[in-house]
């Protein structure tokens, strides 16, 4: 009676139940950082949304203002938006300050923006770039550790190959599922920050020449003030 052949199953945890360890240690961190890549990049998406929701809804009161008095009112109301935080930076500096120093206080608010908005979006570039590599070192050692196998059973035989060179290239296919989904989420956030911070500073400008215009009216004023004093 000849022998029964037991079937070759290319299933994931089939391959894995008998990879070799440096194999199933690459595959783990690669569904890892698959997992993460999704849930930041979700996560940034909802977040640029939101900030940008936000940040129109302020720049839309702030156009209905034409004074400085109006303006910084705008930031006493509590409103945590980004445009509120910016133009806070500038309050701070004191009603009666030169547009540098406006400029120069805008400017290190939209830093500190830049990096909130671009906060964990290290983790989508890196595993973009690093995943599709990991991916191959698991295949080549995977190749390696078949060719081992073969010639410890000394056949070529499909049933002997198929298993082996298949937990080898599972490593680069998950590589790619994590190194794609990256690349996109990576370039989408990227796009909506970039937009974000250029209409912020946008806003920023417009702001300094209010609260530039409104020092020259209120030094111009004294100024006419104290020519007409008798004294």
């Amino acid at each position: 009676m000849p022998p029964v052949e037991v079937p070759i199953k290319l299933s994931l945890p089939s391959l894995l139940s008998h990879a070799s360890l440096p194999v199933v240690a690459t595959v783990v961190v690669l569904l890892v950082a698959s997992t993460a890549v999704w849930f930041v990049g979700v996560l940034k998406m909802l977040q640029a949304a939101r900030s940008r929701s936000r940040a129109h809804a302020f720049e839309k009161r702030a156009r209905e203002v034409h004074s400085a008095d109006d303006l910084l009112g705008l930031v006493r109301r509590g409103d945590e938006s980004a445009g509120a935080r910016v133009l806070r930076a500038m309050a701070s500096r004191g009603r009666h300050v030169d547009a540098a120093r406006l400029r120069a206080a805008a400017d290190r608010a939209i830093v500190d923006e830049r990096q909130r908005a671009r906060l964990l979006m290290p983790v989508l570039a890196s595993t973009g770039a690093a995943a599709p590599f990991m991916g191959l070192f698991g295949t080549v050692y995977g190749i390696m550790d078949a060719f081992v196998r073969i010639g410890a059973a000394k056949s070529a035989s499909l049933p002997v190959v198929a298993p082996a060179i298949g937990e080898a290239l599972i490593t680069t296919a998950i590589g790619l599922a994590a190194a794609i989904p990256a690349v996109l989420f990576y370039n989408a956030v990227d796009k909506q920050v970039s937009d974000f911070l250029a209409e912020l500073e946008a806003s920023a400008a417009e702001w300094i020449a209010i609260l530039v215009a409104d020092t020259r009216i209120v030094r111009s004023g004294t100024a006419n003030a104290s020519d007409a004093d008798p004294a």
